[in-house]
């Protein structure tokens, strides 16, 4: 975390090919911001991965709200300068917030999925229809609340997580899974939220809250 008083935030917004047809991630990035700036963070979101990548110097928190760069088949090689930026960023120990489809993102950054903990596997990963589930939250991650989303199963972890929520699992009746994790990354604080499937995930008050105490977590060292 940097010296400033203020926190500084960075919500990379996923557009053009971190785009999908499925995620508003203007929205869902807009719906965070609001949830940072109410906790005190100095925000900008910023419409453009790469560009926010490249641009991490002095910032405290990334958070990335974008979605798979490969879900079309075609395979374009960042700029070398958003590549580096991220992991000049994770070395110094920048904060992280990864949200909802940002598991099946940044897949040329090398750095990525070793960091967040886990990644989506097509053919393996899947969700069941969204509609409203019930997240379980751990002692002093807040309270248990019920939300409109996604319910994503089967990831491929990487590295050992923290989960801090679960939610039902699928609905062949598998077990829980994780909703939340998180995981220290070398000098970098992780978090992990895959709720987020659209702007309606952050109107309970209680995802509010969990969004809250990830965010404060990556930022604040010697947190528990």
């Amino acid at each position: 975390m940097s010296t400033q008083t203020t926190p500084r935030a960075l919500v990379a917004v996923g557009t053009g090919r971190y785009a999908d047809p499925w995620h508003p991630f203007a929205r869902t990035g807009a719906a965070v911001a609001d949830i940072l700036r109410g906790d005190g963070f100095d925000v900008d979101v910023v419409p453009d991965v790469d560009r926010a990548l490249a641009a991490l110097v002095g910032v405290d928190l990334l958070v990335v709200a974008a979605g798979d760069p490969w879900w079309e088949g075609e395979r374009i090689a960042p700029p070398a300068a958003s590549v580096d930026g991220l992991a000049a960023a994770l070395a110094r120990g920048i904060g992280v917030l990864a949200l909802h489809s940002a598991v099946a993102s940044l897949r040329d950054h090398p750095e990525w999925a070793p960091a967040v903990g886990a990644v989506w596997l097509p053919g393996t990963s899947f969700h069941p229809a969204a509609g409203v589930t019930r997240i379980r939250t751990e002692a002093d991650w807040g309270e248990d609340f019920d939300v409109q989303d996604e319910r994503y199963c089967r990831l491929q972890p990487i590295g050992r997580s923290t989960p801090v929520a679960w939610h039902e699992g699928d609905e062949a009746g598998t077990g829980p899974e994780p909703a939340a994790w998180v995981r220290e990354h070398g000098a970098a604080r992780i978090a992990v939220d895959v709720l987020g499937h659209d702007e309606r995930s952050y109107e309970p008050e209680g995802h509010r809250a969990l969004v809250r105490r990830l965010a404060r977590w990556t930022v604040e060292r010697g947190a528990s």
